[in-house]
């Protein structure tokens, strides 16, 4: 009798993106070892001088984030520990995750490496990374004659 391996979603290939998006969450959620992995929301804004990276990471200290850029690419890190004090009675319900994340982000060849700035304040991380002069837009005036 030979071993065959269980694949439950295999058979949505067929069907659009949508789909399997469905069936990759599902796929980490279940290969993941705690059950559900933390990877913090972000948002992304870009202005005419710069691009602004804003990641959510409450009840994560100041020491555990790290913020690199190198070879064109942002990379946060950081660790929400969980609270392991013995405290009277027992938890009801645990819903937030903890544990380490990464998130990378290729960045436009049009961002300045050498003035980017992170600033962390209530819970909140953001990476602000100015674009190079000639990547700013210019208006020129354009005579009718």
């Amino acid at each position: 009798m030979s071993i065959i391996k269980y694949t439950p979603f295999s058979d949505l290939e067929a069907f659009p993106t949508g789909l399997r998006l469905f069936q990759d969450s599902v796929n980490r959620l279940f290969s993941e070892p705690n059950g559900r992995p933390w990877v913090p929301a972000v948002d992304i804004q870009e202005t005419d001088h710069e691009l602004i990276v804003k990641a959510d990471v409450p009840d994560v200290e100041m020491k555990d984030i790290d913020v690199r850029m190198e070879n064109g690419t942002l990379t946060l890190r950081g660790e929400r520990k969980f609270e392991t004090k013995k405290t009277e009675g027992g938890w009801h319900r645990l819903e937030r995750s903890y544990g380490s994340f990464e998130r990378v982000f290729t960045l436009p060849d049009t961002v300045n490496a050498e003035g980017v700035k992170a600033d962390y304040k209530n819970g909140v991380l953001t990476v602000t990374l100015p674009k190079k002069e000639m990547a700013k837009p210019r208006q020129i005036k354009v005579e009718v004659q």
